[in-house]
């Protein structure tokens, strides 16, 4: 009986050795996997981590003293220059396009695809992008009638693309809620025991990995009533009719958008470029998003220390006497500094980073939710304080914060370490955004 024991040991040890013979009995890990270069993103600038004195400078307003606290962060990838109209224009017509698409779908077989390339059937189907989008076919007139103003909404019977029906929706994974140790899986009982909170408020039990999965709808388009909203007794009708439609205007910093618009619109390069990569073979994933206000004043610094604007030095002029930003110098004379509200991205010479309109110009939204305190409580390696603030939540808990000050803001805004901040759920005429990338295994791989 022993015998048999042994001999039944010696196969069982024979079977595992026998399963894989590579890498002559070595630990070498997984084969194959090949080594990854990150190349430059068009448009962005790469920001080197490191440590820095994060808070306000040697000059700060009476009670709005926050402290000055060292920090460090990672290298990331930053936007050059602000999103500008045209750049989210794409994200307006690729959601139009979309709704276009879909509709035409449910009456027309050729804005689908039903088998891939080897003849296997896709269930449900997919739209096909390769089919032109033809807007002036008689033919697809009905199909897309729900997509215009219809009856008194329309203005001396003019056809208009109704902005109210271009809405995103998009899904992410809560890792808060899922990193939570009460919320972990029990392998024992083989489930969940915690609870979540929906987008909703409500706290439901964990059934599965999708209760941490979120979905939002948001609708893109941006506020272009801003102008008149934000001014009173002030004429900016011009503005609220060309800002953001004509062509004039394509490279100048988009406003109007809320925090969750800023946020849509990162998802959904995110979406895009990862499509864009996986149709050439590439499965590397891009995740585009707001930076953190940590991330946000590194990159403003530009490499220098202690410094009180992107550009260094105490004063906002050059020694040639040129304003040095877009912002609100003297006493109002907002045309000094070469543009009377906001102007082209990239007018200003950039910091030591490359990166254009830190100071000034628009202010920029932050993924950071909005805290007196924050600076006391946040980790001192990438520091970050968010907040998934519900429908119900007070309005203080939907306060993010913004950076950067803006062309209607004076000198005390634009400086690096200042910090304020608006509702997520608010749109300005003097707030925008650019997104940030986080780098892949080696930061300095290939670079000097």
């Amino acid at each position: 009986m022993k015998r048999l024991v042994f001999l039944g040991s010696i196969l069982s040890i024979l079977l595992l050795v026998s399963c894989h013979r590579g890498g002559n009995g070595e630990l070498t890990g997984v084969e194959k996997r090949g080594k990854y270069f990150e190349p430059s993103p068009l448009g962005m600038a790469l920001i080197p981590g490191r440590s820095f004195n994060m808070g306000p400078g040697d000059q700060d307003v009476a009670f709005a003293t926050s402290p000055t606290r060292t920090v460090d962060l990672s290298t990331f990838w930053m936007d050059d220059t602000e999103i500008t109209n045209n750049e989210y224009r794409q994200f307006v017509f690729w959601v139009r396009d979309s709704m276009a698409r879909k509709m035409l779908s449910d009456q027309f077989e050729e804005f689908k695809i039903t088998e891939d390339r080897k003849g296997n059937p896709i269930d449900p189907p997919i739209l096909d992008w390769n089919r032109k989008l033809d807007w002036r076919n008689p033919d697809y007139k009905d199909a897309l009638e729900p997509m215009y103003y219809a009856g008194n909404d329309r203005i001396l019977g003019k056809k208009e693309l109704d902005p109210r029906k271009l809405n995103f929706s998009y899904s992410w994974v809560d890792l808060q809620q899922a990193a939570r140790l009460q919320n972990a899986y029990n392998y024992a009982t083989q489930s969940y025991q915690g609870t979540v909170n929906d987008l909703t408020g409500k706290v439901v039990p964990i059934e599965s990995r999708s209760s941490f999965v979120m979905s939002e709808g948001v609708n893109i388009y941006p506020d272009t009533l801003v102008w008149i909203r934000d001014f009173s007794y002030a004429f900016n009708e011009p503005l609220t009719n060309k800002y953001f439609s004509h062509p004039g205007f394509d490279d100048y910093p988009v406003v109007g958008v809320t925090w969750k618009q800023a946020k849509a619109f990162c998802m959904w390069r995110t979406n895009f470029k990862n499509a864009t990569l996986a149709d050439k073979g590439d499965f590397a994933v891009q995740d585009y998003r707001l930076p953190s206000e940590a991330e946000w004043e590194l990159a403003a610094r530009g490499g220098l220390n202690n410094s009180m604007y992107p550009w260094g030095g105490y004063y906002t002029r050059s020694q040639t006497g040129c304003f040095l930003a877009n912002f609100k110098p003297m006493r109002g004379n907002y045309s000094d500094d070469g543009g009377k509200t906001t102007v082209k991205v990239a007018t200003y010479d950039p910091n030591g980073y490359g990166l254009y309109d830190m100071a000034g110009n628009v202010a920029e939204w932050t993924i950071s939710a909005y805290d007196e305190s924050a600076y006391n409580f946040m980790h001192d390696l990438n520091p970050n304080f968010e907040q998934n603030a519900l429908p119900d939540d007070p309005p203080a808990m939907k306060r993010k914060v913004i950076r950067g000050g803006s062309w209607k803001d004076i000198a005390y805004f634009i400086q690096v370490g200042t910090r304020t901040f608006e509702y997520q759920y608010t749109s300005k005429s003097y707030v925008g955004f650019r997104c940030v990338r986080s780098t892949f295994g080696d930061e300095f791989q290939g670079r000097k």
